[in-house]
């Protein structure tokens, strides 16, 4: 059981003002926690979502955890929507808005052009909160049945923005056509 102290600070860690993402990917840390990504509440507007105590004008969208947050978020979630439920979950969601298209390698990925487009997408739109955290997987299933952000689907209620997450990543994957050779 977690000490309701860790997960109260861990909470008003990931709550406090979020930084931007070029502010992010310098001052992110190589150890493990917990990140938060953000978007002003007209980003995504039908979703909801918690507001930040340090800036009331963005939205918690999703949160994740880490063993090494820096290379998390930059390897994974600012370059390959392969290795990114997240990114994948924003391909689907702005596939009808950008025009964004999917391709098989071993999975179903971004085409490179899109990966980029969609990176500079979340260096426009997104911003980034984190806590340090030597045991995230506990508190990150605590912290997401709490703040209930909405682009996350493990550990979350039924709602209205679980539905529209799921039919994002089922139009992800189907825009990709069939796996090459099956």
């Amino acid at each position: 059981m977690l000490d309701d102290v860790i997960v109260q600070q861990a909470a008003a860690d990931l709550l406090s003002k979020p930084h931007s993402l070029e502010a992010a990917v310098v001052a992110l840390p190589t150890t493990a926690g917990l990140y938060a990504w953000w978007a002003p509440c007209e980003v995504l507007a039908p979703f909801g979502g918690p507001t930040s105590s340090g800036d009331p004008t963005q939205r918690l969208l999703y949160l994740g955890k880490a063993k090494r947050l820096r290379s998390r978020v930059l390897s994974n979630h600012l370059r390959d929507s392969g290795r990114s439920t997240l990114r994948r979950t924003l391909a689907g969601l702005l596939m009808s808005t950008e025009g964004y298209r999917t391709t098989w390698t071993d999975r179903v990925v971004l085409a490179p052009v899109d990966e980029r487009r969609l990176t500079d997408w979340m260096h426009r739109h997104l911003t980034l909160t984190w806590c340090e955290h030597p045991d995230p997987v506990p508190l990150e299933r605590v912290l997401i049945s709490r703040m209930r952000p909405p682009l996350n689907v493990e550990g979350v209620e039924r709602s209205t923005d679980l539905d529209r997450v799921k039919q994002a990543r089922v139009l992800y994957y189907a825009s990709a056509g069939p796996r090459p050779g099956k």
